[in-house]
């Protein structure tokens, strides 16, 4: 499962690609609005473009088709390698369905069904991102939602990845990658959470103590 992480802080992507732990970068509107408020989206997204190579989702502050066409033209001129995050309603399918054929990848937002998600596909999405905490949060078990879609994408040798966004703790993120998630999308506190466990640190502290307590080697005269 690849990992994306949701932040603009380039002191934490820096420390997730040094560690060799994340294949993309989520900069949404909520993204840039929290981490950055004062600053200018476009600004951002070209900073982020310049300081790393990994693939960027960003999205388009529009719903109707011909702006998000627009939109997403001109942030295909900051990075190649950006995805296009496009939410899932009505206004937005001929949008999707274009930017594909031009060959601009796209995820799918707002998905919380099976149904959705094989439409967003159909639709030419190269990507689906389903909200596993929302989902979650009113009841409705996101893993069986991404496992039955997986099911779904697997017999129909459908070309689109599915995106869990949000795990919240290690056993959700765990739960989204054996459900068969492609991709997960985690702020950079979870990821730093996901490398810990009480287990780990106690561990530790026997393997330090048991250093320390060993004779130091006499050097030869």
């Amino acid at each position: 499962m690849r990992l994306f992480m949701a932040t603009t802080t380039l002191s934490d992507i820096k420390w997730a690609t040094e560690g060799g732990l994340i294949d993309g970068i989520v900069a949404t509107p909520t993204v840039i609005a929290s981490e950055a408020p004062q600053s200018d989206a476009r600004e951002v997204l070209t900073d982020l473009a310049r300081a790393t190579r990994l693939p960027i989702c960003a999205s388009v502050p529009a719903v109707n088709a011909s702006d998000i066409v627009k939109g997403a033209r001109e942030l295909a001129k900051i990075a190649d390698r950006l995805i296009v995050a496009v939410p899932l309603i009505d206004d937005a399918l001929p949008a999707i369905r274009r930017l594909s054929a031009d060959g601009v990848n796209v995820a799918a937002t707002l998905v919380y069904s099976v149904a959705q998600g094989i439409l967003a596909a159909h639709a030419g999405a190269s990507m689906v991102t389903i909200s596993t905490d929302a989902l979650d949060t009113v009841g409705t078990a996101s893993t069986d939602v991404i496992g039955t879609l997986r099911q779904a994408f697997d017999h129909g040798d459908a070309e689109c990845d599915i995106a869990a966004a949000g795990p919240g703790t290690a056993l959700a993120f765990g739960a989204a990658a054996a459900a068969g998630a492609d991709v997960a999308i985690v702020t950079p506190e979870v990821l730093r959470s996901l490398v810990q466990h009480p287990l780990t640190d106690r561990g530790l502290d026997r393997f330090l103590g048991a250093i320390s307590r060993r004779p130091k080697p006499r050097r030869a005269r």
